[in-house]
């Protein structure tokens, strides 16, 4: 007679810690600095298979395939902008999509990666907002998105990656494990070594997680992703704000600040007609003295969704002066790629689509 056995999956070894993943060789008759060896070939030499692994011998890796898996992530489709920004759709193990985006800069080539597959805080200008979130990355998806735009930097520019942005699907305070566990391996010597200073966590506003980032002591930077002046507005581009209000967020960040002693940067996307006036200048430069930060403003990439729309270039200058005048560091992001699926959440939509 016939059994059907159930189907055991293996699990993806980059999931074990070091003692796990050495007491998992010594139980099978290996030396232990084996585990060391193997997570060299994982995290510092971003290998995708056991077969690479090449100074270990045929038995061992022999052992480890039958045992485990490497969940990696792969290219699915890439998008070269006329600026020089590569949008890539990654595919993820179980097939579902997530973005990444390299951005060229004369001083800087930016890597901005996603936490979550699709979002759960329904921003009305974001293009993720309207996906449905699925669920988190874990930390080697997170930092294989890197690997690969980095590999992309490398080959496109022959030049490295310099610095890391956690802006894009999802929110990664939503998934605050993970994000850290993948900054601690992007920073780690046997990993890919980045500067911390190089790398920044964005948030939409999660106050307990902004203090717990700074109880922890995570060695990154943070940015708000702030988009409107007031709660009024922000309560109406943000649904996420009703919870943590700029009054709960300004207590938080100043703990932050003193714990850290790190400035943090505001990311405020300027649209026409709903958050573009002096006046709303004014109300972010009360915000600006909260504690030592800096200002981005950023053009905005429109999307099919949402009405909203790029405020004129006048009056992001005129925004940039008043900031500036009054002693504020403030900067005017262009919005890059125009040509491809730029916007946070298209090139993944477009994807999966297709993929149906």
């Amino acid at each position: 007679m016939m059994i059907d056995l159930p189907v055991v999956s293996k699990r993806d070894i980059r999931k074990l810690t070091p003692d796990e993943l050495k007491a998992f060789m010594v139980e099978h008759g290996e030396k232990p600095f084996r585990a060391k060896q193997v997570l060299e070939w994982l995290w510092k030499n971003t290998a995708g298979s056991f077969e690479e692994m090449n100074n270990i011998s045929l038995a061992t890796r022999e052992l480890l395939a039958k045992h485990f898996v490497i969940n990696g992530v792969a290219v699915q489709n890439q998008q070269l902008s006329n600026d020089g920004t590569i949008k890539s759709a990654f595919r993820l193990y179980d097939g579902n999509i997530v973005e990444g985006v390299l951005i060229p800069h004369d001083t800087r080539m930016t890597a901005c990666i996603s936490s979550q597959v699709g979002c759960s805080l329904t921003c009305k200008f974001c293009a993720t907002g309207y996906m449905e979130r699925k669920r988190n990355l874990d930390a080697a998806e997170i930092y294989d998105q890197v690997v690969r735009i980095k590999e992309q930097c490398e080959a496109e520019y022959g030049t490295p990656l310099t610095n890391i942005v956690y802006m894009g699907m999802g929110e990664p305070l939503l998934n605050y494990a993970n994000v850290v566990k993948s900054v601690e391996r992007i920073t780690a010597p046997d990993g890919l070594n980045m500067a911390p200073r190089r790398i920044t966590i964005s948030t939409a506003g999660i106050a307990k997680m902004i203090k717990k980032l700074a109880d922890d002591g995570v060695k990154a930077n943070l940015a708000l992703s702030l988009h409107a002046p007031n709660d009024t507005k922000r309560n109406e581009i943000m649904p996420i704000n009703e919870a943590n209000s700029l009054a709960a967020l300004k207590e938080a960040l100043q703990y932050y600040h003193q714990v850290t002693g790190r400035k943090v940067t505001y990311e405020y996307i300027v649209f026409d007609g709903f958050n573009d006036t002096l006046e709303d200048a004014a109300e972010l430069y009360v915000i600006s003295k909260w504690l030592p930060c800096k200002v981005n403003l950023i053009e905005y990439n429109p999307i099919e969704n949402a009405s909203y729309q790029n405020a004129e270039a006048d009056k992001i200058t005129a925004f940039h002066k008043y900031l500036a005048d009054r002693g504020v560091q403030t900067n005017i992001r262009r919005s890059r790629g125009k040509d491809i699926d730029a916007a946070c959440g298209q090139l993944a939509v477009k994807e999966k689509s297709e993929v149906a």
